[in-house]
């Protein structure tokens, strides 16, 4: 694996969850793989879930590890060419990336969507900036359409606790105060539908996602519904991503809140959430603390997805 921004790069999903599996048995087996290579991870967004685990396990790999936080501890970085740069940011950073190149061997980039430029998002320009200038390996840490470590650990929980082959799998928008990006949702859809689910999407008209992470799930308006039999509940929120309306918030319905009444109505189901979630807005107390919430080992698993993908990169160094 050169790159790693999406389901497509992971290849067959049941050899990669095996390889999960195997990893999870034994984080240290491939520790050799690592010996005197560096990571360097770029953060121009907050993390915890992501740095952490990440971190842990370049760390399991045996790599040494550099955290750059862009708003915290460099240069405010220029991301645009033909920009006059005489305001707040006196380096671009297409001198970075190739400067953090050179002290690297593979770099980890996290970078939201602005909802300033709905184009300049979902070209993701940030990421293949690093992707085209650094000469190194690189690999999603969350970027404005996409949060790939995420979906694979997210992919991981639900092969550990189905019943049955193809689980009935709903992923609800939720209430938020702000507007959230549709990189999590969206690759969650794309993960859902290559692992041929029974994959359902329910939301508010107007908070339709961009159709090619869609794909072949099944949409329903009616949130009752959609989660009719449900196996898993994933909730997220996103915002708005349709004409002049991207970026924004439509509604803050509480009534789509995961609570007793929903989860009533499935099939006894795990709930998911990448987290951090929003106690009563996305999801009740109840709900989460339930003995069926996965929050947490669904968290853990991100060390197991972001471990398999530094082995696959390092195996091809």
């Amino acid at each position: 694996m050169r790159h790693f921004t999406s389901v497509k790069e992971i290849g067959n999903l049941d050899l990669a969850v095996k390889e999960a599996l195997e990893i999870k048995a034994d984080r240290f087996k491939y520790s050799h793989l690592g010996k005197n290579k560096t990571l360097m991870m770029v953060f121009f967004n907050s993390s915890l879930r992501t740095r952490l685990s990440t971190q842990k396990a370049a760390l399991n790999l045996g790599m040494n590890v550099i955290v750059l936080d862009i708003n915290q501890g460099a240069w405010k970085l220029e991301t645009e060419r033909g920009v006059i740069m005489d305001g707040d940011k006196p380096e671009h950073i297409l001198e970075a990336i190739p400067v953090m190149a050179s002290y690297c061997d593979v770099i980890g980039v996290r970078s939201f969507a602005r909802f300033e430029d709905k184009k300049y998002d979902y070209d993701e320009v940030i990421l293949n900036q690093f992707i085209q200038y650094s000469g190194r390996p690189v690999f999603s840490m969350e970027a404005a359409t996409r949060h790939p470590l995420q979906s694979f650990a997210d992919l991981i929980t639900i092969e550990e606790h189905k019943t049955k082959a193809r689980p009935k799998v709903v992923m609800t928008w939720a209430p938020h105060p702000k507007a959230l990006p549709q990189a999590v949702p969206n690759s969650f859809a794309e993960w859902m539908n290559a692992a041929d689910y029974d994959f359902v999407i329910t939301h508010p008209e107007g908070y339709e996602l961009d159709p090619q992470f869609v794909g072949s799930a099944k949409v329903e308006y009616d949130q009752m519904k959609a989660f009719e039999g449900a196996d898993f509940v994933y909730a997220k929120n996103w915002a708005a991503y349709t004409g002049e309306n991207y970026g924004k918030v439509l509604s803050k319905d509480r009534s789509w809140t995961v609570s007793d009444r929903q989860m009533a109505v499935t099939n006894n189901a795990h709930f998911m959430h990448c987290l951090p979630v929003r106690r009563n807005m996305i999801v009740t107390d109840d709900i989460i603390e339930s003995p069926r919430s996965l929050v947490i080992p669904e968290a853990a698993n991100r060390e197991i997805s972001a471990t398999v993908v530094l082995k696959r990169i390092l195996e091809d160094l």
